[in-house]
């Protein structure tokens, strides 16, 4: 059975968490205390982890799925920690579908969507110091296009964009985030000019896209050389309109202007590489 964001299920809700891409990941900056400052275009994919979430007198999380080896059931589990931090005891069964460490937000998601489903639960606000989970957390609670700066705890609004359609590739390489900053030449580089309010086309989209970067892109590859080759295998593809990295990767992105296309990219890719995780969605 397909599980739809919100659905009531008698004890609880169910859920996506859907995977988050970068579409831009610009560094502007480096504060004293070393953390790095962002200026990024986030959208959300319409496919990612799938949650059942319930109240109840004590935590408890069963991880299935696909993608559940080496999920923590314990209190590392960002679901627990931010069930902790709204006060709340909830039983989770989550669904994995979203490769680990890839970034594509998985487990921020899943965070994410835990405080949502508290909130539905209790009828009270969404937890409003979500970024102590991480970085990543409130961005993924609207699961919605957002401009994400300074730490992550900026959000603003962006100009509609159209829906996007899209090949998500992780080559199953995990990615730690520090050592790609580490890696990172330059870390005081231009923030990311608005978005434009016309973009009406996928076509429009990527030519925009193109003019901005991914700054963790590089350092990536040059500790994990296997990026390089997804993403010349994304470029290649038929009808490919932009390839590129998301976040600190080493998940990567190509959008086309069709799902027909998108499919098709997905079904040739996959093939060619067995063992990756090759998703064809759609970015909104």
């Amino acid at each position: 059975m397909s599980l739809i964001d919100g659905l009531p299920d008698g004890s609880g809700v169910r859920l996506l968490a859907p995977a988050k891409v970068n579409l831009t990941l610009h560094v502007t900056g480096q504060r004293d205390d070393g953390y790095h400052l962002l200026d990024s275009l986030v959208v959300f994919a319409d496919h990612g982890d799938l949650l059942h979430v319930a109240l109840s007198e004590v935590d408890a999380i069963s991880v299935t799925g696909p993608r559940a080896a080496g999920v923590p059931m314990d209190t590392r589990n960002l679901c627990l920690k931010a069930a902790r931090l709204a006060g709340q005891s909830v039983r989770v069964a989550l669904e994995k579908h979203l490769p680990n460490e890839a970034g594509l937000g998985g487990g921020s998601s899943d965070a994410a969507a835990v405080l949502r489903a508290i909130a539905r639960l209790t009828s009270a606000p969404v937890l409003a110091s979500a970024e102590r989970i991480g970085a990543d957390v409130p961005v993924c609670i609207p699961s919605r296009a957002m401009r994400m700066r300074g730490l992550g705890d900026v959000l603003s609004e962006v100009p509609a964009l159209p829906p996007l359609p899209a090949v998500l590739v992780n080559p199953g390489i995990p990615v730690a985030t520090p050592p790609v900053f580490k890696a990172l030449q330059k870390r005081d580089n231009p923030a990311m000019p608005e978005v434009p309010q016309n973009l009406k086309t996928v076509a429009e989209v990527a030519a925009w896209l193109t003019l901005q970067r991914n700054d963790l892109q590089a350092p990536a590859i040059s500790i994990a050389p296997e990026i390089a080759g997804v993403l010349a295998q994304l470029a290649s593809a038929e009808s490919c309109l932009l390839a590129r990295m998301s976040g600190s990767g080493a998940s990567c992105f190509g959008l086309f202007a069709s799902t027909e296309q998108s499919d098709r990219a997905a079904m040739i890719i996959s093939k060619a590489n067995p063992t990756w995780w090759v998703q064809s969605v759609v970015l909104k």
